[in-house]
């Protein structure tokens, strides 16, 4: 995330659209769809000269195609998004203050289920300064954020209409680690539940854990756990975390130690065990590097993490029986710094997000080796900084 929170004044920060031309990029209406070939993605940015917002994308993931983007909703550094479970709302932080500098903004936003266009519901404070990272609960009853800058993690609750009510938990972290630059205070970067929604696990780069909390979402309450933490390397600087699909482990990917960590879990306890860690490095590269996004893919055969300074996808395999990580390469990821990057629901598709060369970059996955093609397709799009495919409507 970026290291710099300007305080943007409330007035200005997301305001909501139902749908009008914003760039060069955009169209006066979405392309027809055929709802059985094509996924809808939303893509939340840094704003400035090249985006205003949040953008929609369609994808054709057998001809590997994306059309060009749509502003979708209005918003200030809508940094990272979040989808509802039911596919009817979609959830944006914002780095920008707007409620003092104690804290940033969530935003609620409902999709027009035939243009996906935004419409702005409401807005709460994130509990901290500088919300960097948001998720939705499976039941889809809380919204649950970091704060980077503030080293606090929240829960916010979420209506039957989707709209956001005041925190209801505010969970602050206490130390530091070994880096004094980076690590003289918790610096809470991602907080995700468990597959089965009991526990939340929050990465905090700035004390090297793996904080875990028992989530209650009907109350929305989060309680520290039993054991409260797992660790990485001192140094390391956790930073996001992805489940296996059958949820026996977690992997963390670590933006200062350029590694990822694997670890068993224990979904009764809520308990971390680490197994080990790799690079996500070749081993001749010494350049400037840090790590972003790790993503395992839907079959539980494989694993990747983004690297932005190397500009490159790190491929792994699974071990299925130990969920032992190995190396298998690096692919170019076709661009400058790769902040994030999804897998679409298919499994046959990777796209890539470039955060300094302002592109989507779309690859075809290989379902026997895992490895990466580009397809030629590509979009522009301005400091795009997360994807989320819209789910199927429930």
């Amino acid at each position: 995330m970026r290291h710099v929170f300007p305080l943007i004044c409330a007035a200005a920060a997301f305001l909501g659209i139902s749908g009008a031309a914003a760039t060069a990029a955009d169209t006066a209406a979405p392309p027809t769809l055929n709802a059985k070939a094509q996924m809808t993605f939303f893509v939340g940015t840094y704003t400035g000269p090249k985006s205003k917002g949040i953008y929609q994308f369609r994808l054709d993931p057998a001809a590997g195609t994306i059309t060009p983007g749509q502003l979708a909703g209005e918003a200030v550094n809508p940094s990272f998004v979040a989808l509802h479970p039911s596919g009817k709302y979609l959830y944006a932080v914002s780095e920008a203050g707007g409620r003092g500098a104690k804290s940033g903004i969530v935003a609620a936003f409902a999709i027009d289920p035939q243009t996906s266009f935004l419409t702005r519901l409401n807005e709460q404070s994130s509990g901290g300064q500088g919300p960097c990272h948001v998720s939705v609960d499976p039941s889809g009853r809380v919204a649950l954020v970091a704060n980077y800058s503030g080293g606090t993690a929240s829960a916010i609750p979420i209506g039957p209409d989707g709209k956001l009510g005041d925190p209801t938990a505010v969970v602050k972290h206490e130390g530091k680690s070994i880096n004094p630059k980076r690590q003289d205070k918790p610096y809470t970067h991602s907080i995700n539940t468990d597959p089965a929604g009991r526990f939340a696990i929050v990465a905090d780069l700035g004390i090297d854990k793996l904080m875990v909390y028992r989530l209650d979402a009907a109350k929305g309450t989060l309680t520290p756990n039993d054991p409260p933490f797992a660790t990485v390397t001192a140094g390391s600087g956790p930073r996001h975390l992805a489940f296996h699909p059958t949820g026996r482990y977690a992997y963390v990917i670590n933006e200062m130690g350029n590694t990822i960590t694997a670890f068993t879990y224990d979904a009764d306890r809520g308990a971390l065990a680490e197994i080990g860690s790799v690079p996500t490095l070749p081993k001749d590269f010494t350049g400037p590097n840090t790590t972003a996004e790790v993503v395992a893919h839907p079959n539980g055969k494989f694993l990747y993490g983004s690297n932005r300074g190397h500009n490159s996808i790190a491929r792994f395999t699974v071990d299925p029986a130990t969920g032992k990580l190995t190396p298998t390469g690096h692919t170019p990821s076709g661009g400058k710094t790769p902040r994030n990057f999804v897998i679409d629901p298919t499994g046959t598709i990777l796209i890539a997000a470039h955060q300094d060369t302002h592109n989507l970059v779309v690859f075809r996955i290989d379902a026997a080796t895992g490895d990466l093609t580009p397809t030629g397709s590509t979009a522009e799009i301005g400091s795009p900084v997360c994807i989320r495919f819209l789910p199927s409507a429930k």
